[in-house]
C-alpha cells in the first residue's frame, strides 16, 4: 500500500468523524460507507458514555470534532512532508494505550499505520469502544489495512517495537518489560499556565477551557498556574464561572467534595468558588476540581525553573512569555505535529 493510499483512508475517516461533531449527529450522504457505519458508531458512542462516566457526550463530541478537523488532506500532508517513508521495512508495533480521555491513543495508532507498519493495540479498559469500531471503518475504506490492524485485551506478544503510555509507576514496569525492544514510553506530565496579571477577560475565559475540558484529566490540561507575587484572583474566578454546571457531574462532584474535605481537615489555605478550588502548592499534578498555583518573583527565574522542570511539563500556556508556548484556550487542539512529550513518534517509527 502506497503512502497516498494510507493518507486517503485517514482523510475519509476524518470526514466520517465530522458527522458526529454536533449534539445531534448529521448524516452526510457523501461520506463513504456512512449507511453501514453511521448508526453503529452512534451506538458505540453511547456504550462509551455508559462504560466510563468521564466520557460524557460533550467530551466525546469534542474529541471527535478535534480529529475531524485534524484529518484533512492538507494537515496530514503538511505533517508528513518532512519525512522519507521509502525505506521503511514493515514491523509490528504494539501500542499500549491510556484511557484518561476519549481516543487519547489515536495519534499513535495513526502514526504507526501512516508510517507503513502494522499495529497491535492494547486499549485501556476505560476506552475500548470507539477505536476498534473506527478501525473497522478504516478497513472498509482501505481493505489492505485488514491485515495490518489487530487488537488484544490480553498480554501483548509477538511484536517488534512498542509505544506505551502510563503512570509513573507503570512506566517503570514498561521500561523493564520492554527493555529488549525499541520503545517509546511516556509517563505522567502536566501542563501549566503563566499569568502576568495583564490578561484580558477573554484570555482568562479561554484559559478555563484548558483547565476544565475533559474534567482536567488530560496531560494537556492546565493543572497549575504561575502568578506574580501580588496577583489577585478575582478576575480569574469571574472568567471561569461559566463552567459552574460541571459540578452537576456526579463523579466530578464526588472528587470536589472529597478533596475539599481533605483540605479543610488539613487546614490548608484554599480559595473556593463552590465548584472549583485553587491551592498554593509546588507540585504540578493537582487533583480533580483543584488547580495548584505558585508565585514567581521574576520572569527570568520562572523561565529557569520551567527549563529545569521540562521533563515534568507537557504544555506551557502563556502570551509572549516563552518559545513554543501555547495560546490560551488551545491546549486541547494540538496539531498533528505537536508530539506528546516533544518526542517525534514518526521519527521513532522510521528508525525501527
Amino acid at each position: 500500500m502506497e503512502l497516498h493510499e494510507r493518507i486517503d483512508a485517514f482523510v475519509k475517516l476524518g470526514t466520517f468523524l465530522g458527522q458526529f461533531s454536533n449534539e445531534v449527529p448529521v448524516k452526510n450522504d457523501n461520506v463513504e460507507y456512512h449507511s453501514l457505519f453511521f448508526d453503529g458508531f452512534k451506538h458505540q458512542i453511547k456504550l462509551a458514555e455508559e462504560h466510563n462516566a468521564w466520557f460524557t457526550a460533550e467530551n466525546i463530541r469534542f474529541a471527535l470534532n478535534s480529529w475531524a478537523e485534524a484529518l484533512t488532506e492538507h494537515n496530514v500532508k503538511t505533517w508528513l512532508n518532512p519525512y522519507a517513508f521509502n525505506q521503511v521495512t514493515q514491523k509490528k508495533v504494539a501500542i499500549i494505550m491510556a484511557g484518561n480521555i476519549p481516543l487519547v491513543g489515536f495519534h499513535d495508532f495513526l502514526s504507526v499505520l501512516l508510517s507503513g507498519h502494522s499495529v497491535l493495540v492494547k486499549p485501556s479498559s476505560n476506552d475500548k469502544h470507539l477505536l476498534p469500531y473506527l478501525a473497522k471503518y478504516l478497513e472498509h475504506v482501505q481493505p489492505q489495512f485488514k491485515d495490518l490492524i489487530a487488537f488484544t485485551y490480553d498480554k501483548v506478544e509477538h511484536f517488534d517495537a512498542v509505544i506505551a503510555t502510563g503512570s509513573n509507576n507503570t512506566v517503570r514496569y514498561f521500561e523493564s518489560y520492554f527493555k529488549n525492544k525499541p520503545s517509546l514510553i511516556r509517563n505522567n506530565r502536566n501542563s501549566v499556565a503563566v499569568l502576568t496579571g495583564q490578561e484580558t477577560p477573554d484570555a482568562l475565559e479561554a484559559l478555563s477551557e484548558d483547565i476544565f475540558r475533559y474534567y482536567g484529566l488530560g496531560c494537556r490540561n492546565v493543572s497549575k498556574l504561575f502568578v506574580p507575587r501580588d496577583y489577585k484572583f478575582d478576575a480569574f474566578f469571574e472568567a471561569i464561572y461559566h463552567w459552574h454546571p460541571i459540578i452537576d457531574q456526579v463523579k466530578y462532584a464526588n472528587n470536589y467534595d472529597y478533596n475539599k474535605a481533605i483540605y479543610l481537615m488539613s487546614e490548608f489555605n484554599i480559595l473556593d468558588n463552590g465548584f472549583f478550588m485553587i491551592k498554593e502548592d509546588t507540585s504540578y499534578s493537582s487533583p480533580i476540581a483543584t488547580l495548584f498555583y505558585e508565585y514567581y518573583d521574576s520572569p527570568d527565574s520562572l523561565k529557569e525553573k520551567l527549563k529545569t522542570d521540562k521533563p515534568l511539563i507537557q504544555c506551557i500556556v502563556s502570551n509572549g512569555f516563552t518559545e513554543n508556548e501555547i495560546a490560551f484556550g488551545q491546549t486541547q487542539k494540538p496539531k498533528l505535529w505537536d508530539y506528546a512529550d516533544s518526542v517525534d513518534s514518526i521519527k521513532f517509527l522510521l528508525s525501527i
